[in-house]
């Protein structure tokens, strides 16, 4: 495979630069199960880097991370099920959350050497992509590249929504987070902590249990593999009942939690990650929504996208945080294009800790 190297330009205006460029693209549809090789495929095609093979306000980029994120399994089920977004076309190639460097540009808003992150990026080690798609990212800001696919990217934000946006609870307020040691439940708990709450948060094992209280912060944690009365756990850790659950798993922990509620509650739905892998039919269903009525619950799904006039705020926040050493992330990096299906399948396990991340170019 062709590097990036040579493809400055060195003076020549019309040089000749096609590399081999390998790509994901999903091949078949899988409604239930984990996806392996039999419906993802690496398949390598010739893309040409001259700069004028590539259309005005469109750029060149070299893939170097990638953000995999539960999401993306729900665009491979082949099921429209009313979810934010349309299904992956077969045989096309996959989008995702990415950073990459600029190596040409036919626009005037970038130039060879940026670092740009999308919403939208081809998971294609090289690619053509729109200038309306990316934007750069600031390497003087003092953090890590790979902070922007997570503390200051979609988990963050997805976490500094639910608990600033979206849930706003009371000060003193009594705060659950499921799946809490994972991209968003770290970032969430942290926040709730920095702003006064009592945080209690579930996760799969007891090293994340340790990991939640000692270096997260949060006030109580439990492995929910060894829970077998999930209204027992959360009676003992929340006597006094629970102001704001921001769910990221849904089914039985989301039926438990509506037993253990506070007047005016508020669940915010992040994700609901233990269903992603069913059909419509096959997933548990909350049998007592009743209790929202008698207590006057507020339950809110949310995007991201709908809440992008605040992304500037986020950012703010979330870079100070960090920049003083109040936030704490953790990745679980894979190396290469050739992980993207082993980090997938890991999503839906207890094996990852914090991030999942591709590394695909040093």
């Amino acid at each position: 495979m062709a590097g990036g190297e040579g493809v400055d330009n060195g003076g020549d205006e019309n040089p000749t630069m096609v590399v081999e460029s390998r790509e994901w693209v999903l091949s078949a549809y899988v409604a239930t199960g984990v996806l392996t090789a039999d419906h993802l495929k690496l398949r390598t095609r010739k893309l040409s880097l001259d700069l004028h093979s590539i259309p005005d306000d469109h750029v060149a980029v070299e893939l170097l991370w990638v953000s995999v994120d539960p999401y993306l399994r729900g665009r491979m089920s082949g099921q429209e099920e009313g979810l934010y977004f349309p299904q992956f076309a077969l045989d096309e190639v996959i989008v995702t959350i990415g950073i990459g460097r600029v190596i040409q540009s036919r626009s005037s808003k970038f130039f060879k050497g940026d670092l740009v992150i999308s919403n939208f990026f081809p998971f294609s080690e090289y690619s053509i992509v729109a200038a309306k798609f990316l934007r750069v990212i600031d390497q003087t800001a003092g953090v890590e590249i790979s902070a922007y696919l997570s503390t200051l990217g979609l988990p963050g934000f997805a976490a500094w929504v639910g608990i600033e946006v979206i849930g706003r609870p009371k000060p003193g307020s009594y705060v659950f987070i499921s799946a809490a040691a994972g991209g968003v439940g770290m970032f969430a708990g942290q926040l709730a902590k920095l702003k006064g709450y009592r945080v209690v948060g579930s996760t799969g094992t007891d090293e994340k249990v340790k990991l939640l209280k000692e270096e997260f912060g949060y006030d109580e944690a439990f492995n929910y593999n060894k829970e077998t009365d999930f209204d027992a756990a959360l009676s003992k850790h929340f006597p006094n009942g629970i102001d704001l659950y921001l769910d990221n798993v849904g089914g039985k922990m989301l039926e438990a939690v509506l037993n253990h509620l506070n007047p005016h509650a508020c669940i915010a739905i992040s994700g609901m990650i233990s269903q992603y892998n069913k059909v419509w039919t096959e997933r548990v269903g909350v049998r007592n929504l009743l209790n929202m009525v008698g207590k006057e619950v507020r339950m809110e799904g949310y995007l991201m996208g709908s809440h992008m006039d605040r992304f500037e705020d986020f950012t703010k926040e979330m870079l100070n945080y960090t920049k003083e050493g109040k936030l704490i992330s953790k990745h679980k990096i894979y190396y290469g294009m050739e992980s993207f299906i082993e980090s997938l399948g890991s999503m839906f396990s207890s094996s990852n800790i914090g991030k999942v991340i591709i590394q695909v170019k040093p």
